[in-house]
This record gives C-alpha cells, sequence and structure tokens, in this order.
C-alpha cells in the first residue's frame, strides 16, 4: 500500500475513533433525566455518570501515552479500544447505578489511551508537509462529537432506550479493531524506563484538580497544585522523564499548549450553558435546543479541513489570533441580547461565528504542539495536549458555574438568563486569555525538528 494510502486509512480509523470517545462526551447530556427515572438515581449519582468518563479520562492519559510509546502506539490504542467498547457493553447491561457509574470510569480509561494515541500515530504516519491538512481533517471528523451528540442522544432515547447510547458503540469497535490491526502502522517512541513516580505524580494532580473544580472544593485542588509542582520537580531531575520538561522550552509547544487549554475552557463552558439557556431560558425541548446549536455545530465540521490546508502557508498564529477573536466576540454579543423573550434568530450569525473562530483555532493549536516536536516525541507532546485540554474543558465549566450561581439561578427564565449572561461574559474572557497566549507563537509557519526517525 503506497505511503499517500496508508496516511489516509490512519487518519480516517483515528479519527473516527476519537470521534466515538469523544460522542461519550455529549451524548448521555440528553439521557439523564431517563436514566434518573430508569435507576432511581440520586442528583449526585446523576452527576457522577457524567463526572466518572470526564475525570478518569483527564487523569490517565499521560500515562497511556507514556505506555504507548514504551510498548507501541497502536498496541495501546487498539487495548484502549477494547476497554471502551467492553465497558459499553456494561453501561449498556448496567442493573443499578453504582454499575453505570463504575462502568463509565472504566469507559473514561479506555478513552484515555484513544485521543492522545489518535494524535500520535497520525504524527508518525503522515509526512510533515501533509500534517496541518491532515490535522484539519481529523478535527473536522472529531469536532462532529460536540454538535452531534446531544442530537443523537436525544433521538435514541425518543426512539429506543438510553441504553442503546452505549449498545451502538459495541459493533462499531468490534469492525475497527481489525481495520486498525492490518492498515494502521506501528510505531515508538524511546523506549525508556516507565517513570512511575511521573506516572504516580500526574495521575494524582489531574485527578485532585478535576475532582476539585467539578466539587467546588479547595482542599483537593491545592493538593493538585501541589502534586503537580511535585511532578515538575521530579521530572526535571528524571534523566528519562516521562514528559521531558525541555519541550516547554519550545515557544510554540507552551503557547500551544496553554491555548488550547484556555480555548476549551471557554468553548466547553459556553456550549455546557449554552443548551440550557435555549431549553430553561427560551423554552425549547431537548431535541429542538440541540438543533439549533447546529449552526454553531456545522462550523466545526466544515471549517477545519479548510483551515489545516492553510496553516502550513500561512502558520498558526493568524488562525489562532482571529478564531478566538471571533468566538470572544460572539460570546459577548450573545450575552448581551440574551433575554428570556429574544428570538432565537438572532443568535444564529453569533454562534457561526463562534463556531468558525473555534473550528479554525483548534487545528493550530495541534499543529503548533505536534509540529514543534521530534517524531520520538510525538506520543508525550500529544499526551500533554490532550490532557491540558480535557482539564481546560473541566476548569471552563467550574468557572462559569461560579459566575452563574452568584448572579443567577434556576427558578425563572429571568434568573437564568442573569446567571447565562455572567457565565458567557466570563467564556469571553477566556478566549481573550487564549488569544494573548497564541500571541506567543512564531509569526511564520513553523521550522519544522528534524526528523528523528520513529520505530516501527
Amino acid at each position: 500500500m503506497s505511503e499517500t494510502r496508508t496516511s489516509r486509512w490512519v487518519v480516517g480509523l483515528v479519527a473516527v475513533s476519537a470521534l466515538l470517545v469523544g460522542l461519550d462526551s455529549t451524548v448521555v447530556s440528553t439521557a439523564l433525566t431517563t436514566v434518573q427515572a430508569g435507576l432511581g438515581a440520586s442528583g449526585e449519582q446523576l452527576e457522577w455518570t457524567v463526572n466518572a468518563y470526564t475525570l478518569s479520562f483527564a487523569v490517565l492519559m499521560l500515562t497511556a501515552a507514556a505506555l504507548g510509546d514504551r510498548f507501541g502506539r497502536r498496541r495501546v490504542f487498539t487495548a484502549g479500544l477494547v476497554i471502551f467498547g467492553v465497558a459499553s457493553a456494561a453501561c449498556a447491561a448496567a442493573p443499578d447505578i453504582g454499575w453505570l457509574i463504575a462502568a463509565r470510569a472504566a469507559q473514561g480509561a479506555g478513552a484515555a489511551a484513544v485521543m492522545p494515541l489518535a494524535l500520535a500515530l497520525l504524527g508518525t504516519a503522515v509526512p510533515p508537509a501533509g500534517r496541518a491538512r491532515a490535522l484539519g481533517a481529523f478535527s473536522a471528523v472529531v469536532g462532529a462529537s460536540v454538535p452531534v451528540g446531544p442530537l443523537l442522544g436525544g433521538a435514541v432515547v425518543d426512539g429506543f432506550s438510553w441504553r442503546w447510547i452505549f449498545w451502538l458503540n459495541v459493533p462499531i469497535v468490534a469492525v475497527m479493531i481489525p481495520l486498525i490491526a492490518r492498515l494502521v502502522p506501528e510505531s515508538h517512541g524511546p523506549r525508556a524506563r516507565i517513570d512511575l513516580p511521573g506516572l504516580a505524580l500526574a495521575a494524582g494532580a489531574a485527578f485532585a484538580l478535576v475532582f476539585g473544580l467539578v466539587r467546588a472544593q479547595a482542599v483537593p485542588l491545592i493538593a493538585g497544585v501541589a502534586l503537580a509542582g511535585a511532578f515538575v520537580a521530579a521530572e526535571l531531575r528524571r534523566p528519562e522523564p516521562m514528559l521531558p520538561m525541555r519541550l516547554f522550552r519550545s515557544r510554540a509547544f507552551s503557547a500551544g499548549n496553554a491555548s488550547i487549554f484556555l480555548l476549551w475552557a471557554s468553548t466547553f463552558g459556553s456550549l455546557y450553558y449554552m443548551a440550557q439557556f435555549l431549553q430553561a431560558g427560551l423554552g425549547s425541548r431537548p431535541l429542538v435546543a440541540g438543533l439549533q446549536l447546529v449552526p454553531w455545530g456545522a462550523m466545526t465540521i466544515l471549517v477545519p479541513r479548510l483551515a489545516g490546508g492553510l496553516i502550513s502557508r500561512y502558520g498558526e498564529r493568524p488562525f489562532l489570533v482571529a478564531g478566538m477573536a471571533l468566538h470572544g466576540a460572539s460570546m459577548f454579543w450573545i450575552a448581551a441580547i440574551a433575554s428570556p423573550d429574544l428570538e432565537y434568530w438572532r443568535m444564529v450569525i453569533p454562534l457561526v461565528l463562534s463556531g468558525a473562530g473555534v473550528a479554525a483555532a483548534i487545528p493550530a493549536t495541534q499543529s503548533a504542539v505536534l509540529g514543534a516536536v521530534a517524531p520520538a516525541d510525538m506520543g508525550k507532546a500529544s499526551g500533554a495536549y490532550t490532557t491540558l485540554r480535557q482539564l481546560g474543558g473541566a476548569c471552563g465549566v467550574a468557572a462559569l458555574v461560579a459566575a452563574f450561581s452568584a448572579t443567577g439561578g434556576l427558578a425563572t427564565p429571568h434568573q437564568f438568563t442573569a446567571g447565562f449572561t455572567a457565565a458567557l461574559t466570563i467564556s469571553a474572557l477566556l478566549a481573550a486569555a487564549s488569544l494573548s497566549a497564541a500571541l506567543f507563537l512564531p509569526t511564520r509557519p513553523l521550522a519544522r525538528p528534524h526528523p528523528t526517525p520513529a520505530r516501527h
């Protein structure tokens, strides 16, 4: 099989796999009420059906990336997909809420191996000249999880049962695994000794930070910061670190990671409240609210492929700066017009502009981070990137929830709108912070590192 055809297969297979695990972050949103009624769950237990997935996903990504470098990226990627499929079947068959929460945590563990290693496999299989375009295609497919998730969840729940949200994963995984084994080439990072102290400190820091943000508790947040500091100190001393701190000497690597953290904090936080505003503020049904978000979601599918083809010519910085400017301005726009009697059509233009901005910026951050490292460091770089993106989403939701709670409430549409306006203002400020980080990117297309051959 030619190199070009192999690259296309790799991009397609890893993108579909990443789409599958991305969907499970959002697809349950429209099914929670049905799950609560079916399993007799309390409000806190229902919350953990979402948080269990998020926590294990964020906590284990760096670990999975390190294991992929050591034992083979395709091998660990495939193992993650198997775990995800088996856990999906366990979710679908759950007899009670405790079983469902445990199975969701296992799903997140499998997803943690799929997402960072998808980028690493793509980065090593696609030549540097075509990497930005491939990342654009990857982002277009994976970006579909945001608009498709709530729509798919609502349609499946209305037509069948909430259990089919999880059953549908099983045959897709069964088809994907033999295709990946046949068509995706194996690659390794440096076969260094597994950094067990680094793995423990990174997992502990990520868990404490995400748990503290989700639960809005200061003690775990402080513990998370302390563990993160200990992780950095330990990695600086180790001869074979899990995440080499030297990577952060690259301005593009550091700025790209800072930008995606702040970008996803703004984006994921705003989407969390946008769907609720359409329902609690404007009175739309869940499936209708999902359809009303299509103008935003369509941009996340259409724009990345175009942007990916242009990034290699003009560099990452223009797309990140312009994208975050569009998104931030759109959040201010919607915050300014929000009211319980707002006509939906007045939101369409800012939704389109926001979606286009985010969709142009995300492949630019990916290109900046992966383009700044040699192939041997691709797994570590993608693990850091995806971990920071996931942590950024948790941080953004926490920040917007705090702003909402301080200024509004759930009792009436007017109270909800007041909180929603404050939340979107915070989202716009986070977008401005991401734009500021992007200004540290090089003004010209990155000079790619000298290609150190990856081991196959």
